[in-house]
């Protein structure tokens, strides 16, 4: 009996505790936030820090989804630069994070994205939302976009060409050559306009630059649609240019888009408290907005009276916040949900005996399904992206100037309504009138004779001009091209040091 003992105690101690270890290690759950410090961003850390604290204290409060998990969260400053992946290598030396909330700057997102996929890492972002994200076979495979990317806001314009039977469209854009938002952001308009065979030309300046706004009017008057992207007081000197050509007079249907209430994007105000205000308003009256549909849910008031409290402790002086309680962008409130979505994924996989280091079957869960967000109902689909709702605004009272909901459009059904009482001319191109030819009667020989020689001078000047406008026009696309060429070539250069350096990380 005494030999047996020293050999039970051995297989005793050399048995080890699995389940419990198991179950303490998955209980702690270490989230990454990478996202800019300064408070220049939208999304900067000092924005986003409580919305996440705010959902943690929702689940610590939801029986339901606390099973015990412990949250360690740390925040890493992104620049919105290559300096998101590498903080997140430096991290990583100790040890992985089991979750990464952003980066949202396009450029600082993809490679984020690519090591963490390779690493089995769930990414969930409120940005990020390029085309080029939509990739999820190869190199964003664990990315999850918890904000409705633009090719989803595309989907609104596509709707609308169905429902009106639109032809030729313009995109204009300011484009930065930097963090690059609204290229991005009608990049996706192009992409899906242009698969469906829609004739589309696009046009780019640099507001910092100057605008040449002969340019752009030659443009605008060779379309019926103009889709634009720039700032808010670029898309007034537009307006007001157009205005003063009689553009605005029902010949042309002008759109804005302004996803995220900033002052980097149109916003649809007129007013500047200028000498131009007037002329300014009666512009506008030609002018819709493309935004996104705002939620009336109390809880969600509740929660945009605590982010401007926390704006307030935190000395962030957020105009637009502070004006109104319920102005939360989207970059917040997609994190808040962020956050509550992998916890709803990463319960269900622990209930079917996975771990959090299982990030595909983590991944797995939280696409292609809905869930109650701090706002109302988040559907995201088979391809990890969510479902978008937008909102089309219009000038409806011409007085006063202001700007109300006119049409809406919803993601998850594809379905675009107008609202009752609404006109249809604001969404309809007035005939050009051609001007009547003069029924004068008894001219003269001489009368004639003037008329044919005006008539071959007209021919003549009418030749020339249309001469030199196409080789201007071909001049101009040259010069696009070469630029286009060279970003690509700037960019691919970036995307490829990235992969060299990385891609066996």
């Amino acid at each position: 009996m005494l030999r047996l003992l020293p050999c039970c105690l051995c297989v005793w101690l050399s048995v080890p505790p699995v389940r419990a270890g198991a179950q303490t290690e998955d209980s702690a759950v270490d989230v990454l936030v990478i996202l800019p410090q300064k408070n220049s961003y939208m999304f900067s850390i000092p924005r986003v820090r409580p919305a996440v604290e705010y959902a943690l204290g929702r689940i610590r409060s939801d029986e339901r989804l606390r099973a015990d998990l412990r949250f360690s969260v740390h925040y890493e400053d992104s620049d919105c630069a290559n300096e998101a992946l590498f903080r997140l290598v430096d991290r990583s030396f100790q040890s992985k994070p089991d979750v990464i909330l952003g980066p949202v700057c396009e450029y600082a997102a993809a490679p984020v994205i690519r090591l963490a996929s390779h690493w089995g890492i769930p990414v969930l972002s409120a940005g990020a939302l390029a085309t080029g994200f939509s990739d999820k076979l190869t190199e964003y495979t664990h990315l999850t976009r918890v904000s409705p990317s633009y090719l989803k806001m595309a989907e609104t314009f596509s709707a609308m060409y169905q429902h009106f039977s639109w032809k030729k469209t313009l995109l204009l854009f300011d484009d930065d050559k930097e963090q690059r938002n609204c290229f991005f952001t009608l990049e996706g308009v192009y992409t899906l306009l242009s698969s469906e065979g829609r004739e589309l030309t696009h046009v780019d300046f640099h507001a910092k630059d100057g605008v040449d706004m002969d340019e752009v009017m030659r443009y605008i008057s060779d379309n019926e649609v103009v889709i634009m992207c720039a700032g808010s007081d670029s898309i007034r000197d537009i307006m007001l240019a157009a205005h003063r050509r009689q553009m605005t007079n029902g010949n042309h249907i002008f759109f804005n888009i302004d996803l995220f209430n900033s002052s980097s994007y149109g916003n649809g105000s007129w007013k500047r408290g200028d000498q131009f205000d007037a002329e300014a308003k009666q512009a506008y009256a030609a002018l819709k907005t493309v935004t996104l549909l705002r939620s009336v849910k109390p809880e969600f008031e509740n929660f945009s009276m605590e982010m401007k409290k926390s704006l307030q402790k935190a000395g962030i002086d957020d105009q637009a916040l502070l004006r109104f309680s319920v102005q939360i962008n989207m970059f917040v409130e997609g994190f808040h949900d962020a956050l509550l979505l992998y916890v709803l994924a990463l319960h269900e996989a622990m209930k079917n005996g996975y771990s959090k280091k299982d990030g595909e079957q983590i991944v797995k869960h939280m696409w292609n399904r809905t869930f109650e967000g701090i706002a109302g109902q988040v559907s995201i689909d088979d391809n990890g992206d969510r479902y978008g709702d937008f909102s089309v605004m219009a000038m409806t009272d011409p007085k006063a100037g202001t700007h109300e909901v006119v049409a809406n459009y919803y993601g998850i059904n594809s379905s675009f309504q107008i609202q009752p009482n609404v006109k249809i001319e604001l969404f309809t191109q007035k005939e050009k009138h051609s001007a009547q030819p003069d029924k004068s009667c008894g001219l003269g020989v001489s009368a004639v004779t003037g008329i044919i020689v005006g008539a071959l001078l007209g021919t003549a000047l009418l030749m020339a001009f249309n001469f030199f406008r196409k080789n201007y026009r071909i001049t101009i696309e040259r010069r696009a091209q070469r630029e286009e060429c060279d970003i690509g070539k700037h960019r691919q250069l970036r995307e490829d040091s990235i992969r060299s350096n990385f891609s066996a990380a």
